[in-house]
């Protein structure tokens, strides 16, 4: 049996290699797979259950997988390519990333003083990968941690008819690129020729607007919610509360503010139809993640693997070394059929 490592004779059977329990007492999310005993190869144990991972995963929206021999960002690489072969590079980026081997990056970049919100995977686009792994190599000496929430929890809990006009109207994202203030449009779209930037958009139905000294502007409208593929189910689907600018703490907002002016940001969000979003709106969704909000510790080896439809991520602020490195596959292009 290959998922039993060789250097030693184990008498076990598959059915109980690994065991699959709550990691938390009061909710399913996330679901944690242990070993039995420490010579199961986890990569080669996933390839043999694809099928009782998905099922998993569908039911549950994230997967743990701990205490398995996972160290380096190759066997990282390994483990998701037995499961998903088609790995995504981070293209059409809205967060600096490193790249760090294969099509592995660092997760999001931002000072360690600062909060992620949570949010799901390029939901800002209507092309984003079904599903992401995080990988803890070095956890942070305090804080880091990767909180995760049910997209169809949040669904089910904002105001029906917030989440009713949102579902009609539809999310327009704004975003100027800029290395001055952010991110280039080199950085973002991954390619210094302008041609290549503009094909992408017209593909991807993305508005754009050359502008003075080699700058670039885009709108593109999106869906605010979305119907999961294989599931069925609604879930809240975009990034609306962090594009705003009322997502800024009030110092850097009025910074911004007073440099480039709201038409200038280097990114915001609006009402589909270009109208504002009423701040009030934006703080109950806000809440609603807040209160759907699960939180777990890092452990060095850990692998989290999401549905990204299902669940949310986001980071909590940190103190000394943290690295988390990110993959993510099995690209999704939103058809009207899916939009709510």
């Amino acid at each position: 049996m290959d998922f039993i490592r060789r250097r030693k004779a184990v008498n076990v059977s598959q059915g109980n290699l690994v065991t699959i329990e709550r990691l938390l007492p009061d909710t399913t999310l996330p679901l944690v797979v242990r070993p039995t005993t420490e010579m199961v190869n986890l990569m080669a144990w996933a390839s043999r259950n694809r099928k009782l991972i998905e099922e998993r995963l569908l039911h549950a929206g994230a997967l743990l997988f701990r205490d398995f021999e996972v160290r380096t960002p190759y066997q990282f690489e390994q483990f998701i390519e037995s499961l998903s072969a088609d790995l995504l590079e981070y293209s059409y980026r809205s967060t600096p990333r490193s790249h760090v081997s294969g099509r592995i990056y660092t997760s999001t970049e931002y000072p360690a003083d600062q909060t992620i919100p949570l949010h799901n995977e390029m939901a800002y686009s209507a092309n984003w990968p079904m599903k992401i792994w995080f990988f803890c190599a070095i956890p942070a000496e305090r804080g880091g941690e990767t909180p995760i929430a049910d997209s169809r929890r949040v669904f089910s809990r904002v105001d029906p008819e917030v989440r009713e006009n949102f579902a009609r109207r539809g999310v327009m994202y704004v975003r100027n690129y800029s290395a001055r203030l952010d991110l280039s449009w080199q950085s973002v779209f991954q390619t210094s020729d302008r041609f290549e930037v503009e094909a992408f958009c017209r593909q991807s139905s993305i508005d754009f607007e050359w502008k003075g000294e080699g700058r670039l502007r885009t709108r593109q409208v999106c869906q605010a919610t979305a119907t999961h593929p294989r599931t069925r189910e609604q879930v809240w689907f975009n990034q609306a509360h962090l594009f705003h600018v009322s997502s800024l703490e009030t110092t850097v907002r009025e910074t911004l503010l007073s440099l480039a002016g709201e038409e200038d940001l280097p990114r915001n969000a609006y009402y589909g139809d270009g109208t504002p979003i009423e701040p009030s709106v934006l703080d109950h969704i806000r809440e609603v993640y807040r209160q759907e909000e699960v939180v777990f510790p890092w452990q060095e080896g850990d692998v989290l693997m999401l549905d990204n439809m299902l669940t949310a991520h986001g980071r909590r602020p940190f103190s000394g070394p943290r690295k988390i490195l990110v993959g993510m596959a099995e690209s999704f292009r939103l058809e009207k059929s899916n939009v709510r």
